[in-house]
């Protein structure tokens, strides 16, 4: 396979290791040059579109507002579209959790996805503007309650990849701010909600996010 990134930060991913399924998933190993990726792909037959879900610093499977991202990788298989979960490599390293989405790109687009949306959470929001501003096959971004380091390519995904940025104004951990800041250097088409009293997890809007972000995927990826 290709390298993923530019020369002086690369991953190769080298083979893949699908298990058999497991509950609603196959776990997926990314076997690559800078060591293996854990994902949980959530397969859909002759798929076309994907998504691609990632947490924040705490690495492992986490995931915001009540256990959002399992509830949707089920739910959008009913709309044709497929999902993988990354678990970061080393979750409080920028550029390798970079490479982490990307391989995962890889993987999908191997698989014969051809329309992708990325989602992340807190830290994984700069991880997917930054994954998506390497990948043309990204159509839309999704972030929930972002970080604003490491943002800075959001106007680089340009008009043919969206953006909905979600937040809580009661965020005690990362501002709403840092949302703010994302949306006014992001170019169209772009889309903000704050929730009044919500917290980092969002957990408190959990029943609002969900139907927020469901709908902004189908929407955006049928368009693609």
């Amino acid at each position: 396979m290709q390298p993923i990134y530019d020369e002086s930060f690369e991953m190769i991913v080298q083979d893949v290791e699908i298990e058999p399924q497991r509950e609603e998933y196959h776990p997926v190993k990314l076997i690559t040059s800078r060591g293996s990726i854990h994902c949980r792909y959530y397969s859909v037959q002759d798929a076309e579109k994907a998504v691609i879900w990632v947490g924040g610093v705490g690495g492992g499977w986490d995931t915001p507002a009540r256990g959002l991202y399992p509830l949707l990788c089920e739910h959008l298989r009913t709309e044709a579209i497929a999902s993988l979960r990354v678990r970061y490599r080393n979750p409080t390293q920028l550029e390798e959790s970079i490479l982490d989405v990307l391989a995962g790109i890889t993987y999908l687009q191997d698989e014969g996805i051809e329309s992708l949306a990325l989602v992340g959470h807190s830290f994984g929001g700069a991880v997917v503007i930054q994954a998506a501003a390497q990948s043309p096959d990204v159509h839309t971004v999704v972030t929930l309650a972002t970080q604003a380091y490491g943002t800075d390519p959001v106007p680089e995904l340009a008009t043919q990849c969206s953006l909905l940025l979600l937040h809580g104004i009661a965020d005690e951990v990362l501002p709403p701010e840092c949302s703010q800041r994302v949306y006014q250097l992001a170019l169209e088409p772009k889309h903000l909600i704050l929730y009044p009293n919500a917290h980092h997890g969002l957990d408190e809007v959990a029943d609002e996010v969900y139907p927020t972000v469901r709908d902004w995927i189908i929407q955006q990826l049928n368009r693609s």
